[in-house]
């Protein structure tokens, strides 16, 4: 996306030389006063109203120039403006002094962490689900951030912008949650929360988190990018049905599992019980017509397949008649 924002190239100075310089000027400025004291107080009055004068306008300077000095930390910058005109962004780690008529405001490049509280969304067959989501964010482009979106009137104290990163930064914060949210809904209405019924192989939300997450991705960065946010990283951390149906749903997984167990033991107690036939056989240990046959499988299967332990009935008789 195209971005309008460059760097600053106003002059710039050596931070250090220019408060030597601003300590020098101090200096001569209260020497000054202090000299056109004693002159107005000897005989030649009008040369030390003429100082006084001149030492009156380098204190105006002087404060003035006191008044552009900055010092930026790494992945911090200063979004430059000239009586209103956007004029730069200065992002050089150190201690400078710039023309003090630049209005300046102070922006952290830094990555921040969001930890968005769950919210409940319906999910693509309707059911409600609590999902949240945590997010890795960081300001890349300052004149969207600043000029693109209404963040001074968002900040806690609009007065204070360009000293009160921290109002700036969390009134961004604030944009990012909120598209945060929106797009989460986006994406969580268009997955089934699982497909435990249709088996259909669609991506849920259960089973595709990699997909739902690049999805996610994908929808906060064309969200953010108006504010000039780059999403570093975009993931669901929490997901569950909501607690109205989630008893209900609790039960129907129960069932479920009860079910899919219940024909891994069918299927193994058949197993079994055609060994079992088949080794009698193969092995002349006994001979069973059709009806012991039935007898035999329907005792094995009730034996295999029973929750509790089955009670032998020892049989003393003969198998043959």
């Amino acid at each position: 996306m195209e971005t309008k924002e460059y760097t600053f190239k106003g002059m710039v100075l050596n931070g250090f030389l220019m408060l030597f310089v601003n300590i020098a000027v101090t200096i001569l400025t209260i020497v000054g006063i202090v000299e056109s004291i004693i002159m107005l107080d000897a005989t030649d009055g009008s040369q030390g109203g003429w100082l006084l004068g001149a030492c009156g306008l380098m204190i105006i300077v002087n404060i003035i120039m006191w008044c552009g000095h900055m010092q930026l930390e790494p992945n911090e910058a200063r979004v430059t403006t000239w009586f209103g005109k956007y004029a730069g962004t200065f992002a050089q780690t150190g201690f400078y002094w710039i023309n003090p008529f630049y209005g300046t405001k102070k922006v952290s490049l830094r990555a921040r962490n969001l930890d968005a509280e769950p919210i409940k969304v319906n999910d693509k067959t309707g059911n409600p689900v609590m999902i949240g989501l945590v997010l890795v964010w960081k300001l890349k482009d300052t004149y969207k951030a600043l000029f693109e979106v209404d963040t001074q009137t968002m900040a806690a104290n609009p007065n204070a912008v360009g000293s009160d990163t921290k109002g700036l930064m969390n009134a961004l914060e604030n944009f990012v949650r909120v598209q945060s949210d929106a797009a989460l809904r986006q994406v969580a209405g268009q997955y089934a929360y699982d497909d435990e019924d249709s088996k259909t192989g669609e991506p849920t939300l259960r089973s595709s988190a990699d997909e739902i997450n690049e999805q996610l991705e994908q929808k906060l960065d064309e969200r953010l990018a108006l504010a000039g946010i780059e999403v570093v990283e975009a993931r669901i951390n929490y997901l569950a049905y909501a607690p109205e149906i989630a008893a209900v749903m609790l039960r129907r997984q129960q069932a479920s599992a009860i079910i899919t167990a219940r024909e891994k033991i069918v299927e193994g107690a058949v197993s079994m019980v055609k060994m079992a036939l088949d080794k009698l056989s193969s092995e002349e240990i006994v001979e069973l017509d059709d009806d012991k046959k039935a007898a035999m499988v329907s005792n094995l299967l009730v034996v295999l397949c029973g929750d509790d332990n089955a009670q032998p009935v020892v049989n003393t008789g003969t198998l043959n008649h």
